[in-house]
C-alpha cells in the first residue's frame, strides 16, 4: 500500500485523493479550507495541518494548487517533512518560463520534480479518464509511470525538458477557451437570429471539427495556407455576424474581426482565412 499525500484538495485535487483512496492508498491531504479536507475523511483521508505534516512518510507528493505562486509557497511549507525519496508530482497549470526554473532549482536541490498537468475535471479525475502529460527526468518517470496510468485515461510522458508539459497544457487550454468563448458567441447569434439555443448547437455537428484541426491545422503549422476561403469574405461574414448580434455582448468575434482587419490592411485580404495564423509559424 503506497503512502502519498495530496496538497490542494479543491475540486480536482480532492477527486484525485478520493480515487487513490478507493484504490488503497494510504492518503494524507492537507488544504488551507478544512472544510474541503474533512469532506474527504469519508473516504479514508486523513487531514494534516500543515504541507510539512502532510508528506511525512509519503513517497509519492502529489500537488494541485492555483499557480506558480501557490506552488512555490507550498513546496518551501513542505520541505522540512519531505523524505529524500519522496517524488513531489506537480499537476498545476504553471507558467512555462517559471516551471523550467523551478525544476532546475529543485533538482540542484536533491528534491526529485516532475511536471504533470491534466486535462480533466473532477468526474474524470475519480474515474481515471482523461489526459494526463509528464515532463522531466526519465528515471523518475519511468519510478511512478504505472501509478500515476492508475490515475488517468491516457499518460503521455513528453521528455526530459522540464517546462515541455507547462508548455502543451498551455496549448490546450487555449483550444478549449476559445471553443467555449465562440460557443457562446454562437448561442448569442442564435438568439439574435430567432433561433433555439439546442438548435444553434446542433447545427454545429454538420462540422467534422477533429477533421479540420488535423488537415487545416497541419497545413497552417507549415506555413501553408491553401486558398479555400477567401480572408476578405470571411470579413464579410464576421460583419454579419457583429451586425445580427446588435449590442449584445461577445467573447470572440470582435478580436477575430479585429486581426482580419489587420491583415486585410497588410495586402492578405485575398489569401486564405487561415492567413490568420501567418505570423505565429515559419515561412
Amino acid at each position: 500500500m503506497a503512502m502519498i499525500a495530496f496538497l490542494g484538495t479543491g475540486l480536482l485535487g480532492g477527486a484525485f485523493a478520493e480515487a487513490a483512496a478507493k484504490r488503497g492508498d494510504s492518503v494524507t491531504a492537507w488544504n488551507r479550507s478544512k472544510e474541503k479536507l474533512s469532506a474527504l475523511a469519508l473516504f479514508g483521508v486523513d487531514a494534516a495541518a500543515s504541507p510539512a505534516e502532510a508528506v511525512k512518510g509519503a513517497s509519492r507528493v502529489h500537488l494541485v494548487l492555483k499557480d506558480d505562486a501557490v506552488v512555490e509557497e507550498i513546496i518551501a511549507a513542505l520541505r522540512p517533512g519531505l523524505s529524500p525519496d519522496a517524488i513531489v508530482i506537480d499537476h498545476t497549470t504553471t507558467l512555462p518560463k517559471l516551471t523550467a526554473e523551478r525544476a532546475a532549482r529543485l533538482q540542484s536541490e536533491g528534491i526529485r520534480y516532475l511536471h504533470a498537468p491534466v486535462f480533466m475535471g473532477p468526474p474524470a479525475a475519480r474515474n481515471a479518464q482523461g489526459s494526463m502529460m509528464v515532463a522531466g527526468p526519465s528515471a523518475l518517470f519511468e519510478l511512478v509511470k504505472a501509478d500515476l496510468a492508475k490515475m488517468t485515461g491516457r499518460l503521455d510522458y513528453l521528455g526530459e525538458r522540464s517546462d515541455a508539459a507547462a508548455a502543451n497544457k498551455l496549448l490546450g487550454n487555449a483550444m478549449l477557451l476559445g471553443v467555449y468563448a465562440t460557443l457562446a458567441d454562437v448561442l448569442t447569434l442564435a438568439q439574435a437570429g430567432d433561433v433555439a439555443a439546442e438548435d444553434g448547437i446542433k447545427v454545429l455537428s454538420v462540422f467534422d471539427m477533429n477533421a479540420m484541426i488535423s488537415a487545416r491545422g497541419m497545413n497552417m503549422a507549415k506555413g501553408a495556407f491553401n486558398l479555400s476561403f477567401e480572408l476578405a469574405m470571411a470579413r464579410k461574414d464576421v460583419r454579419l455576424m457583429l451586425e445580427t448580434a446588435g449590442s449584445r455582448p461577445l467573447a470572440a468575434l470582435p478580436a477575430v474581426a479585429a486581426r482580419m482587419d489587420q491583415l486585410i490592411a497588410a495586402g492578405h485580404g485575398a489569401a486564405d482565412v487561415s492567413i490568420l495564423g501567418i505570423d505565429a509559424v515559419a515561412r
